[in-house]
């Protein structure tokens, strides 16, 4: 059964032409479960990253090594691609093309000019879209399938109250390196001692002078290991509890582990380190009505319907509360006039929160399309928090859940990949 179906996906990208000979269009590098992974991927990523390194004066391990992380990045992907379609999400064309609408905001420039830039990086912009389609797809799929898995007790929120009164207002940042070398779900004794030989030989590698991200790149399982292992700045209180202990009180440049855990031996790096200024965090209160796309109400007649209504709040013809409790489909705040309530934006949708960035109080959103549908938004007020008893526990309480959530997703792409049916095709 495996010979038809790697016969029949390398069938579908072949071509012959009148006098029969074969030509190659492209070539399946991988087969991933129900899926493959062409040879043109796998060079588009490895260009990628060597354009990068380039940029940022970065050498890099061999192009085997590089093409095997390359590989298995992309067959993450493509499992989690996979799973997305299985799970009938998708992101339709108007709600990407407000995605990138939010990241050229976001960056201080136009459409024009983010697509100016992309042409001078050699991206062209459909590519550039449907990276982004795919980043968006897959940040649901994670945030659906990790979420679940994450709990959080009240004794770990109380915990770290107490750990963050003793620490007081400054805190350390720490900049971390990571290397992760990966043990299978099961792994046997030899595989542990394998394991733990590899790492003793990086640790003893980087002690000798050796590049960190070169060899994070070459050898480390982690997620970030195409980015040279590095997991930017972190918290104390971000980070994996294991990391954290390990580096407390660690100066720039210290060298970690290797530590174990279920996933394998880990070895840190601290790139730099920073203290942290008390920061103000800002809340908004906002409301917002909903519509759902559906068969009978096409995408254009939703976004239609809200900018009539828009129309209609601006000249005084209607009353947002009134549409809210007649239209919207949020139940949780139709009833309430569409209110939500003060809270941290961050806790919205990426679509939402950029949104509700580009208003000023009292001023109405242009229908905005996330992945619950089409919002208009109204941006009631801001103001800023000034980290009142609730404001720690919800900041405790989210410091927990990154960390687990961070954990979990490891877990749970480990465990994909371990569960699928992958095989490597050979180069020619």
């Amino acid at each position: 059964m495996k010979f038809i179906i790697r016969a029949l996906l390398l069938g579908a990208v072949l071509s012959f032409n009148s006098i029969a000979q074969e030509v190659m269009l492209d070539r399946v590098a991988v087969i991933v479960d129900q899926g493959v992974v062409l040879e043109s991927e796998v060079q588009a990523l490895i260009s990628d990253v060597k354009r990068n390194a380039q940029a940022n004066n970065q050498s890099l391990p061999s192009d085997r090594a590089l093409r095997t992380q390359a590989i298995e990045r992309l067959i993450i992907k493509s499992l989690q691609l996979q799973m997305a379609e299985r799970m009938g999400i998708q992101i339709s064309d108007p709600q990407l093309e407000q995605t990138i609408s939010n990241i050229a905001a976001n960056q201080n420039v136009t459409l024009e000019t983010l697509r100016r830039q992309l042409e001078i990086e050699g991206i062209a912009y459909e590519d550039y879209r449907e990276d982004i389609r795919e980043e968006v797809i897959m940040g649901e799929v994670r945030r659906a399938n990790v979420r679940r898995r994450v709990y959080i007790t009240e004794q770990e929120i109380n915990t770290l109250l107490e750990l963050m009164e003793q620490q007081g207002a400054e805190q350390a940042e720490y900049n971390l390196g990571h290397i992760l070398i990966g043990l299978p779900s099961d792994p046997t004794d030899e595989d542990i001692a394998a394991a733990r030989d590899r790492a003793d030989k990086v640790i003893s590698l980087l002690e000798s002078g050796s590049d960190f991200k070169k060899i994070a790149i070459a050898s480390s399982s982690g997620n970030e290991a195409l980015e040279g292992g590095e997991m930017g700045w972190l918290n104390i209180n971000a980070m994996p509890t294991l990391f954290a202990e390990a580096i407390q009180g660690k100066e720039k440049d210290a060298l970690v582990g290797p530590i174990r855990s279920g996933a394998g031996f880990h070895i840190l790096k601290v790139i730099d380190t920073r203290g942290i200024e008390k920061v103000t965090v800002e809340e908004v209160n906002s409301r917002h009505i909903l519509i759902k796309p559906s068969i009978i109400l096409s995408e254009d007649k939703a976004k239609e319907m809200l900018a009539t209504f828009r129309t209609q709040l601006e000249s005084g013809e209607a009353d947002f509360a009134e549409l809210a409790k007649e239209y919207s489909e949020d139940p949780g705040s139709a009833l309430r006039g569409g209110e939500l309530g003060w809270t941290d934006p961050n806790n919205y949708v990426p679509a939402f929160k950029e949104a509700l960035a580009q208003l000023s109080p009292g001023e109405y959103s242009d229908p905005v399309r996330s992945v619950h549908g089409w919002h208009l938004i109204q941006l009631i007020d801001r103001r800023t928090d000034d980290a009142t008893e609730r404001r720690k526990e919800d900041k405790a309480y989210q410091l927990i859940f990154n960390r687990k959530f961070s954990e979990e997703t490891e877990n749970w792409l480990r465990e994909m990949r371990d569960a699928a049916y992958i095989e490597v095709l050979e180069t020619k």
